[in-house]
């Protein structure tokens, strides 16, 4: 292919670049014409086309350079290689592109690659965490930018499409590429994205609106030079170098308010906005901009409750500008205040932040705004994931079901704990599974952007040693729960048996007896242990009916006197041999932790004092030393109370309950959940909280915690918090 055919966009690199720059376009551009001579776009138009058009976007509108337009270049050779070839020769491709063009360029295309090959499934609620995967895979922050330079092509190319890719093209650039672009400070790339989509997701609705702005447009052009004639008089007279933009609201987002306010055309007020562009040394930016909100609220009356000043703090993508919406001749209209610069930055994003007006722009300020770049998506991905239960992204991975579905879950997650996440009934029967058509077992750690498919069994139970396996605390919960149920139901059912067999052999010994004695010749801790060898035949009733039977016939009297006492002193099943402190039952995250389950009633977390009751059916409970029911137990059943401490290493997840009385004032529930979630990094599992009196709120907040010493530093932040007046753990 001749790569004449693309002269304008070589033309625009020879003029903004280097002649090493052009060289490695050049270069580029032969060797992807080379790679993709027989590959066609949907109107048959070569399939490079498309890469060049996203190569001058990246250029031209978003602000990168050298290495980015390579990869952009190269970006649809390397989509197709790793669609088609082996791993070997793909391998192969990269290490060509590698030599050719430099490691930077590999990374970018490899990322845009694995970007086109997830297969993104059209839902509302898939769209937080879609978003999310597609930040994720964007290590080298220039993948997401060109990837949005390449929907931005495809959405402007989108008539070439069938008619079934333009409507998920469509839902993807308006739920996905948008909300990033938005996110990054491209406002201008948002809009397109988005007026786009909608055309082809709602054409009567984009085609009523585009002629209601063409019948308004005459008066409106009549109304705006009306406005300006003072204010434009004022700002000559005070010597101010200036233009003036009249910026018609995007589509999109007039048919978003005709929705939300379901209001006509006619009810939407600000349909434009006019801006007024400042062109003065970066000292006098702060000054001249208010000057000039001065004189506009001079000529006309401000709504103050549309005042917006994000030149005193910027946008954290770095937008700067005074919005103000002022009253004139019975409508309001926005007016926007900001310099030439925060014009850039906010047409271009945070690229303009470092290349405009001859800033210098070698490869140290390229990384200068890279590295803000990096930042900025990293707090995107946390933004984008608003529900309480939200881990920070990093340490996050995303999983694919074989239909699309996706699921997150913690770095370092077995093919195990994404069966549990799916369904309880389908992690607790899984017997292993594919990943990426590959068979896998249960232990499989799982990758970023896996398609995972799980194999069940009937006659699969959970098993003990699986929580070495998982990492998820849903995986954990579930599994000790089913250990619990199971052992409760081996207790009751071995039992039940024993005492069966006790009254048919006609012995003279009480089943407390009985028990203790086949504990003490087990070496077993628990009297359930001894039913659990009974339920589970791993000892038959031959061997305990010999055991017990030398036990009466006194060849073993001290050992017979040893348990009776024991099974006077403890009537239980569980039994321990001391009440030394070295002895106590040791709470962690352990296997031998199905023995026991934490007491609702008291709701104890690491760190708390606490102690063990042994249950005629569930094992044991631990509560706190000062719950409720802790007075009743000890004086009632002193013989069913254990020493329990917790082992210092453990880990895991407690929640811990705090009530909280506040003044009743706007934002208060928004200052509690940003303190806890934001400031202590802590997960919040609900929040709850009505009208009390006295002008007060009072409620609960139910907060995931890593033990006790924690409590008191979330109270403390709480009660820092205005307004606040009670807080205090109730469980």
């Amino acid at each position: 292919m001749d790569i004449s055919r693309y002269d304008d966009f070589r033309a625009s690199v020879r003029s903004g670049f280097s002649a090493r720059t052009q060289q490695a376009v050049d270069e580029a551009l032969a060797w992807a014409a080379e790679r993709l001579g027989g590959e066609l776009r949907y109107d048959g138009s070569p399939m490079l086309d498309h890469a060049v058009a996203v190569a001058s976007i990246v250029i031209s509108e978003v602000g990168l350079g050298r290495n980015s337009a390579v990869a952009s270049i190269l970006h649809d050779v390397v989509r197709l290689a790793h669609k088609r070839l082996s791993a070997t020769e793909f391998l192969a491709l990269t290490d060509e592109i590698r030599a050719r063009f430099g490691e930077e360029v590999v990374g970018i295309t490899v990322g845009l690659a694995n970007i086109s090959a997830l297969r993104l499934k059209v839902a509302k609620e898939q769209a937080d965490n879609f978003r999310d995967l597609i930040v994720s895979y964007s290590e080298d922050p220039r993948v997401i930018l060109i990837k949005l330079a390449d929907r931005l092509e495809v959405m402007r190319s989108l008539d070439i499409f069938p008619r079934e890719k333009r409507r998920k093209k469509s839902w993807e650039a308006m739920n996905l590429y948008a909300q990033i672009a938005h996110k990054l400070g491209l406002y201008s790339i948002k809009s397109e994205l988005e007026d786009i989509a909608l055309k082809y997701l709602e054409p009567k609705d984009y085609e009523h609106i585009v002629a209601k702005l063409e019948e308004s447009a005459d008066e409106r052009r009549a109304f705006i030079a009306r406005f300006l004639v003072p204010v434009e008089e004022r700002l000559k007279k005070l010597g101010i170098k200036y233009h003036i933009k009249s910026r018609t609201k995007s589509i999109f987002s007039i048919w978003t308010k005709m929705q939300k306010q379901h209001v006509p055309f006619e009810g939407v007020y600000d349909i434009f906005a006019l801006r007024i562009i400042i062109d003065c040394p970066r000292e006098e930016e702060k000054q001249l901009c208010w000057t000039a909100y001065s004189v506009v609220t001079d000529f006309y009356t401000p709504n103050p409750k549309r005042m917006r000043d994000w030149i005193s703090i910027p946008k954290s993508n770095g937008y700067e500008s005074l919005h103000t919406t002022v009253s004139a001749e019975g409508r309001w209209v926005e007016v926007q205040i900001r310099t030439e610069r925060m014009d850039a930055v906010a047409e271009r994003g945070i690229a303009a932040h470092w290349r405009y007006k001859g800033v210098n722009q070698g490869a140290q300020t390229s990384e200068m705004w890279l590295g803000r770049l990096r930042e900025l998506m990293e707090d995107t991905t946390h933004s984008l994931a608003q529900r309480f239960d939200a881990k920070p992204a990093s340490g996050e991975i995303f999983v694919f079901t074989p239909n699309g579905d996706l699921r997150k879950l913690p770095e370092g997650a077995a093919l195990l704990d994404f069966a549990f996440d799916i369904h309880t009934s389908l992690g607790a029967t899984c017997v292993g599974g594919k990943v990426n058509g590959r068979p896998s077992s249960i232990r499989d750690v799982l990758h970023n952007g896996d398609i995972v498919e799980i194999q069940t069994s009937k006659n699969q139970t959970p098993k003990a040693d699986w929580l070495s396996v998982v990492v998820t605390s849903k995986a954990r919960n579930k599994i000790k729960s089913f250990l619990r149920e199971e052992q409760a139901k081996h207790t009751r059912m071995g039992r039940e048996e024993l005492e069966r067999k006790l009254k048919n052999w006609k012995m003279a010994l009480t089943i407390d007896e009985a028990v203790a004695y086949l504990g003490k010749y087990f070496k077993l801790r628990l009297g359930t242990e001894v039913y659990a060898l009974i339920a589970t035949q791993k000892v038959d009733f031959g061997s305990i009916k010999e055991i017990l039977a030398r036990h009466l016939s006194g060849e073993a009297a001290e050992e017979r006197r040893a348990a009776a006492a024991e099974a006077e002193r403890q009537k239980t099943y569980a039994s321990r041999e001391s009440a030394a402190p070295q002895d106590a039952l040791i709470i962690d995250d352990d296997i031998s932790k199905i023995q026991y389950k934490l007491a609702r009633c008291c709701n104890p977390i690491k760190g708390d004092d606490v102690f063990g009751f042994v249950t005629i059916n569930s094992g044991i409970t631990i509560h706190r030393t000062d719950c409720p029911n802790a007075r009743r137990m000890r004086e009632s059943y002193p013989y069913r109370v254990i020493e329990a401490r917790w082992r210092q290493s453990a880990l895991g997840a407690f929640r811990v309950t705090i009530r909280i009385v506040a003044a009743d004032t706007t934002g208060m529930a928004n200052h509690i959940t940003e303190t806890i979630s934001r400031e202590l990094k802590l997960n919040i599992r609900s929040i709850n909280f009505d009208a009390a009196s006295g002008g007060c709120v009072s409620g609960t907040v139910s907060v995931e915690v890593p033990g006790s010493g924690v409590v008191d530093t979330l109270i403390h932040s709480i009660m820092r918090i205005k307004g606040v007046q009670r807080a205090y753990r109730i469980n």
